[in-house]
């Protein structure tokens, strides 16, 4: 399934370049971020991206750098280049001309089991509910909930099928027993609202053809936070690093982990382990086994 042409007519290259990504299957938000960033680019040269030469993009980091543009967004910008260089161009020699910066990742922002359940129950509708219950339950992106349709819930083999993951991976989710009594209430709420159908979106927009947009999900979890009285910074990918690092401190192996999370790399499934409280409490100190330092025990008669 090819995704609509972005921003018709287009040049050549332009077409080309979208044209690679629908045969890969980006994500139409994927799409938009490397023509924005491919365009920056071209902003630089004053001229198509594809009369770059080596100098010029040497001389295009340097200026990102010193325009003070953060490292993420460099190395998102450097992505989109290799990919045009690379795939559309082919021009590989040009690709390893960029500059991948190291940065260090921010630990996430991690709620507890106790938070966790005071925002879902802090949501002002059953839909709201749901959507946020499939983010934590199964650990699933913003994008992923907002395009679940009702059919890619498998009662039968308590799975959910997301097909529109990132990269445009395929892979199964998990589906509880509690998760799949939610979702079953409210198929039959929306039912009777007349916005539920068997071949549509498992959580439609305002719109019933339409699935629930990414930024609305971020308003309800943002809500629901505040309704909750949850002082920290939270958005939907906040539900899932808590799925990830709850299943980590009840001692589920981290592949399994990041298998379920749909993580290319055990790396990033790896970053769970520093903010897995439970995990480093339940660890013994070799400091505790030499047994030097025994509290003192409190005389009979206090």
């Amino acid at each position: 399934m090819q995704y609509p042409r972005i921003d018709t007519p287009v040049s050549p290259l332009r077409q080309r370049l979208i044209d690679d990504m629908n045969m890969r299957r980006f994500s139409r938000e994927t799409q938009r971020n490397y023509l924005r960033d491919i365009g920056r680019l071209a902003t630089f040269l004053g001229r198509s991206p594809d009369t770059a030469t080596a100098d010029d993009l040497r001389r295009f980091q340097i200026e990102q750098q010193q325009d003070g543009v953060p490292v993420p967004t460099m190395n998102s910008i450097v992505s989109a280049l290799r990919f045009l260089f690379t795939q559309t161009l082919d021009r590989p020699d040009l690709a390893r001309r960029l500059v991948r910066l190291a940065h260090p990742r921010n630990l996430p922002v991690v709620l507890s089991r106790d938070e966790v359940a005071r925002l879902l129950n802090a949501t002002t509708c059953l839909k709201h509910q749901a959507a946020l219950s499939v983010a934590y339950g199964a650990g699933l992106r913003v994008a992923e909930v907002s395009m679940l349709k009702v059919a890619d819930v498998d009662s039968e083999r308590m799975l959910l099928r997301v097909e529109r993951g990132k990269g445009g991976r395929y892979r199964n989710a998990m589906l509880s027993e509690d998760l799949l009594t939610l979702l079953r209430q409210w198929w039959k709420v929306g039912r009777q609202q007349g916005v539920m159908h068997r071949d549509g979106w498992l959580f439609p927009g305002q719109h019933a053809m339409k699935p629930i947009s990414t930024r609305q999900l971020y308003r309800i979890v943002v809500e629901a936070a505040q309704a909750a009285d949850i002082t920290k910074r939270v958005g939907p990918h906040t539900l899932r690093h808590s799925f990830a690092t709850h299943l980590l401190e009840d001692g589920t192996d981290i592949r399994i982990i990041q298998v379920l999370l749909g993580h290319a790399k055990l790396n990033n499934t790896a970053l769970y382990a520093k903010v897995a409280t439970k995990t480093v409490r339940t660890v013994t100190s070799p400091l505790d086994k030499l047994g030097l330092f025994k509290p003192e025990e409190a005389s009979p008669d206090g």
